[in-house]
């Protein structure tokens, strides 16, 4: 899930701090999702969709 946020962030010219700001998603959140593989929550998830402008089964898409 973390590659194609990523992905979204190239894709829209934003950094991580902008969008926890923007969001209301922690930087701590966005840490522990990137260095400790954890997964964002359900209510994390819907923000970003919101926010990128996609939908929530666009993170959960090819996921192993």
């Amino acid at each position: 899930m973390y590659k194609k946020y990523l992905e979204l962030l190239a894709e829209t010219n934003k950094t991580s701090y902008q969008v926890s700001q923007e969001t209301g998603i922690s930087q701590t959140a966005f840490s522990n999702w990137k260095n400790r593989g954890t997964k964002p929550s359900l209510e994390s998830l819907h923000k970003l969709s919101k926010y990128f402008g996609v939908s929530i089964e666009y993170f959960l898409e090819d996921e192993s």
